[in-house]
């Protein structure tokens, strides 16, 4: 097949019904087989998505305005995943299998045999994102961690490129075909009615968002006011503040300017972990380093129509804000494309004001705010509510000063960095991507990284169960050579006899 020339029309509720009813169907034999058997389906669909780079990577750019390079390196982010859940299903500890076997000697009374493990919840609805087309996608880290769990994957596509959602969801459901997936392992459905009505239907046992915060709540609202409410996990909003400490200003603080204007315009400002603030010690001296890096950054396109708008109303507010002054001048949006705007402010003001600019504006802005000592220091980290990363950039010498600034980062982020910039998020084994709200309405999961795949499995125990019918990953016998907890010992041997 070659790549759609029109957007896919919206799927009806007849077309939904039969998408919903083949997942519900898949979801038995997709969930029994063996982890190494999904692991297999996950490299065949890393392995199609690849050979089609030639003819994704055009329509993506056509769609999402975003650069060549930039969605070449995304589509490899998109296949590695899928590889590296592949290795985590052989590796075989996301289980979670223990072994308690009888034991009448128990400190709390005679003990039963008990076994637990974790097993695929069913059917998960997945949100795709605009700003990642294929990473955050069709085929991306939700669909990579749903599959790995051994759920069936029902997509809703983003209206911001909906060819390349049909196209991506053609290949990933022709690789999973071919690899011997039962079929309704994987399916994509457009319209944000559809979408609504899947959210609600008692068939999905579970969703995933990527999106903004007035979006991601109503859709989470659906999911916890069903009859059967529903785990939803959404990525929402995030600010991401950068605290400078006056010792980092007097070693590096050119580097540090030119730094934070790279990642604060990376990809227009597209970017969940984009910094929205930088705080810096009164007298700094960072104005003219920070002009200047902005005056290397070219203007750039914004996504869609949607994203443009609402990024000149959020920016138009901000900088009307009173005590607002501009660093780099507010560029606007012409048509799609907008260029860097930086403002900078008080603490004093950005508390008095934080109902405004304590609030995303999602493209290329940001806010520099000077702090006069600790205490306002102080004042401005406690402001905040959650966030998917917070950054210190410091010296070593003063981190004895830091450990209070340390654990208030702790409370309202997932991801805390020393140095460096926020908008790199590894695919690996420690990754945290998500926050208190209103980062994500899950705190307890991450959207990247390994572990993402606990959101879409559930624990349960058996109990004194006859050896044949335990699943097979519980058998005193331990035939996937997985690491389990066997009487309080973590090991790979088999149960003693």
């Amino acid at each position: 097949m070659t790549a759609p020339t029109t957007a896919p029309s919206p799927t009806t509720s007849a077309e939904l019904e039969s998408v919903l009813a083949a997942a519900t169907a898949a979801a038995g034999p997709l969930g029994a087989l063996r982890p190494a058997e999904r692991a297999r389906l996950l490299r065949a669909v890393a392995d199609a998505l690849d050979a089609a780079a030639d003819e994704l990577v055009p329509l993506a750019m056509e769609e999402s305005h975003l650069a060549e390079a930039r969605l070449k390196g995304e589509l490899t982010r998109t296949t590695f995943q899928l590889r590296l859940f592949g290795e985590v299903l052989e590796e075989g500890s996301y289980l979670e299998a223990i072994v308690d076997q009888a034991d009448p000697d128990w400190g709390m009374g005679p003990r039963p045999d008990l076994r637990r493990m974790l097993v695929p919840l069913g059917p998960v609805l997945v949100y795709a994102a605009s700003n990642f087309p294929f990473a955050f996608s069709v085929a991306g880290g939700d669909t990579a961690s749903g599959l790995a769990a051994g759920n069936p994957i029902v997509v809703k596509a983003h209206s911001g490129h909906p060819r390349l959602s049909q196209r991506t969801g053609e290949i990933v459901r022709g690789a999973l075909a071919e690899a011997g997936a039962p079929h309704g392992t994987f399916d994509v459905i457009f319209s944000f009615e559809r979408g609504v009505e899947a959210l609600k239907d008692p068939r999905i046992k579970a969703g995933s968002f990527t999106g903004s915060i007035p979006g991601g709540r109503a859709l989470f609202d659906i999911a916890s006011q069903r009859p059967d409410p529903i785990p939803f996990y959404g990525e929402l909003g995030s600010l991401n503040p950068v605290f400078v400490t006056p010792g980092a200003i007097k070693a590096r603080g050119d580097e540090i300017a030119s730094g934070f204007v790279g990642s604060a315009t990376l990809g227009a400002g597209q970017f969940c972990t984009k910094p929205g603030l930088l705080f810096v010690p009164a007298g700094h001296g960072l104005d003219d380093a920070i002009v200047a890096a902005a005056g290397d950054v070219a203007p750039a396109s914004l996504l869609n129509k949607r994203i443009a708008e609402g990024y000149g109303e959020g920016l138009a507010k901000l900088v009307a804000t009173p005590g607002v002054t501009p660093l780099v001048e507010a560029s606007g949006v012409d048509g799609l494309v907008a260029g860097p705007t930086l403002v900078k402010t008080t603490v004093p003001v950005l508390l008095d004001k934080a109902d405004t600019l304590l609030e995303e504006c999602f493209g290329p802005f940001s806010l520099v705010v000077e702090y006069d000592g600790q205490d306002e220091l102080r004042r401005a980290a406690e402001a905040f509510g959650g966030n998917l990363t917070a950054t210190i950039h410091g010296e070593e010498s003063e981190t004895g000063d830091l450990a209070w600034l340390m654990d208030l980062l702790r409370d309202c982020a997932g991801r805390i960095l020393w140095g460096g910039w926020p908008t790199g998020v590894s695919v690996t084994y420690a990754m945290q991507h998500g926050g208190p709200w209103p980062a994500t309405t899950a705190s307890l999961h991450t959207s990247v990284g390994t572990t993402a795949i606990r959101r879409f499995l559930r624990p349960v125990s058996y109990q004194t169960m006859p050896e044949e019918l335990l699943p097979e990953a519980l058998r005193d016998r331990n035939v996937l050579g997985i690491p389990r907890r066997v009487n309080g010992t973590l090991t790979r041997d088999d149960v003693p006899a």
